[in-house]
Parts: C-alpha cells; structure tokens; sequence
C-alpha cells in the first residue's frame, strides 16, 4: 500500500520516464482520465477497479482551461492544483499527469498503456485512444456506472439549495 502522496506531472516526457521505468520492470500500468472535479463515489468506483487492473495506475487530468472548453465556464469547482492533490492521496493512483487537451489521445500514443479504463457510459469504440491501445497488444476495461453519482447532479444539487 502507498504511504506517500503519488506523483503529479505536468511534462508528459517526465511521465513517460516513470512508465518506461515501470514496463521495464515487468510491470503492467493502467490509465484513465477524466476531470475529477468533485470526487464522489462513482469516481472511487472506476479509481478502484481501474487499479484492479494492473500494477500501476496513472490519471490523466483535464487542467482547469480544457475543464472549461468540455464543461463549461462555471466549472470546475476546484482548480487543478486541488484536484491533482486529491486523486494523488488516493491508494490506488500511482501517478498524476495534467494535460490541456479536451481528449488524451495525444498523451496515450505517446505512453501506450497497457489498460485503458473508461466509464461504462462510453463503449470500446468510442474510447480515445482504444485503437492505439489495441494495436498495441493491450485492453480496454469498462467500469460500470454508479448510478446517481455524477459532477454534474452534484453541481445541479448545489445550485438548487442555493
């Protein structure tokens, strides 16, 4: 178990120093992305399995400005310093990487996981980067939903007590 907060990254070629470093020690690593902006259960859920599926687990973080293009200008909740942090504290989360892109296609044809892991709101086709991870020999795994867990129900909740 970690007893450290795991690493943040925001150079992807730092990055792909600790995943060489891992795949050359036998490892299998596992990525997944999204915006984490308010963790809840559901994000636990596929943190959680996505580790399940591997010896290591890296996030992919939309940062702040790419959070805004995919959600919105009221959002995110908390800036990505704060969001990097937490998903960093997680036990299961062994890296954290920031990327500015509104999908992590570029990020996973440069470090080709072994596992890509998405929500179970999204099929293998539609999954950025599912074709590289493929081609490369590797899987894609999809977690299933919690259902009434989401930002935006959060979001909307917050905004109706207000």
């Amino acid at each position: 178990m970690q007893t450290q907060a795991a690493p943040i990254f925001r150079n992807d070629q730092d990055l792909l120093a600790l995943v060489q470093e891992w795949k050359a020690q036998g490892h299998r690593w596992v990525f997944t992305n999204g915006c984490f902006d308010l963790l809840h259960p559901g994000h636990l859920r596929v943190l959680r399995e996505a580790a399940a599926q591997g010896d290591r687990l890296v996030v992919a973080l939309n940062d702040d400005a790419s959070v805004r293009g995919l959600k919105g200008p009221q959002r995110p909740v908390q800036d990505e310093n704060a969001r990097a942090a937490l998903l960093s504290a997680l036990v299961w989360v062994d890296a954290v990487v920031l990327f500015g892109q509104e999908d992590p296609g570029e990020l996973i044809r440069l470090l080709v996981p072994d596992v890509l892991v998405k929500g179970g709101d999204y099929t293998v086709e539609t999954v950025v980067g599912a074709d590289t991870v493929l081609k490369a020999g590797g899987r894609v795994h999809l977690v299933s939903l919690l259902e009434g867990h989401s930002t935006t129900s959060l979001t909307h909740r917050f905004q109706k007590k207000l």
